[in-house]
């Protein structure tokens, strides 16, 4: 009986949380949509399907969370990992980066030669390290 107890609880021993975030640099919003069970297969190896953003999102995304939650894991342990389902939360931008008016912003001209990007972008990363903000380059 206690071979058969251990058997079963060791899958949970080699179990851990998920969490992934990214963040845009753009000011997030109050309006969150939320996908609590994006389908991905074979411990995810096949991804769930895009998630479009655009439809919910108008002024652009500010962060993106992609996590495994207690349920998921159930889920996933019960299939064996052949279905392996995860949550997936957009916090939409309380404005876009066109919109953006802060002092890291960087503007260009279409045509510019590749120097002056090259610089520019380099510059950027100068202005993101220094102040721990996003720097937009933008072409115009």
């Amino acid at each position: 009986m206690k071979k058969y107890l251990f058997l079963i609880a060791l899958p949970l021993l080699f179990t851990g949380c998920y969490h992934a975030e990214i963040t845009t640099g753009l000011p997030a919003s109050n309006d969150v949509y939320q996908q609590a069970w994006a389908a991905s297969f074979i411990g995810g190896l096949v991804p769930p399907s895009v998630t479009n953003a655009e439809q919910h999102c108008s002024n652009g995304v500010a962060r993106v969370e992609t996590r495994l939650s207690f349920l998921n894991m159930v889920a996933a342990m019960v299939t064996f990992n052949l279905y392996s389902p995860m949550e997936i939360t957009v916090t939409c931008a309380s404005a876009s980066a066109d919109n953006y008016t802060g002092e890291d912003t960087i503007e260009l001209a279409k045509n510019s030669p590749q120097e002056d990007v090259i610089s520019a972008f380099s510059k950027a990363v100068e202005l993101s390290a220094k102040n721990g903000t996003a720097v937009y380059v933008s072409f115009k």
